[in-house]
């Protein structure tokens, strides 16, 4: 196990993580409003939770994490954007997060099948994919219920 794979792995993930923490901002801002629109900003906070844990993860093992996003997350943005533009309204938006979250948890699954990374590593990364599974929960149930509105 090599101590530059697991704050390379880390920093991956905080990339990851951040461009969700940005995408639900920005949804939260584009949701027509009230319980959804507080329901994008709860998990917003959430993923910022997730990247402060692994940050200092990170650092622990010597590293300096990432503070930033990826440019992929900056035009999936603008997608939805362009998918709301053209009357797709809250269901585009969860459409679009559903997306994103899936991209999450599959990152976040091969980091957890990875094995050069140590066993405290790997606890930190299966604590942030807990968190990551029960909000990708919540938007899988949004989803749901904004297609059975629309039927």
């Amino acid at each position: 196990m090599s101590l530059n794979t697991e704050i390379s792995k880390l920093d991956d993930l905080i990339v990851t993580t951040i461009d969700s923490v940005k995408g639900y901002e920005h949804s939260a801002q584009k949701a027509a409003g009230g319980i959804f629109a507080e329901l994008l900003t709860a998990l917003a906070d959430e993923r910022r939770s997730i990247v402060t844990l692994l940050q200092d993860q990170s650092r622990a093992l010597g590293g300096e994490p990432n503070d930033f996003g990826s440019a992929a997350a900056t035009i999936h943005r603008r997608f939805e954007d362009l998918r709301v533009a053209i009357g797709g309204g809250d269901a585009a938006i969860v459409k679009e997060i559903g997306r994103g979250e899936n991209y999450l948890k599959e990152e976040f699954e091969r980091a957890l099948k990875d094995d050069n990374i140590s066993a405290t590593t790997r606890a930190t990364i299966d604590r942030c994919y807990q968190i990551i599974v029960a909000g990708r929960t919540q938007i899988e149930q949004l989803d749901a219920e904004l297609t059975d509105n629309r039927a």
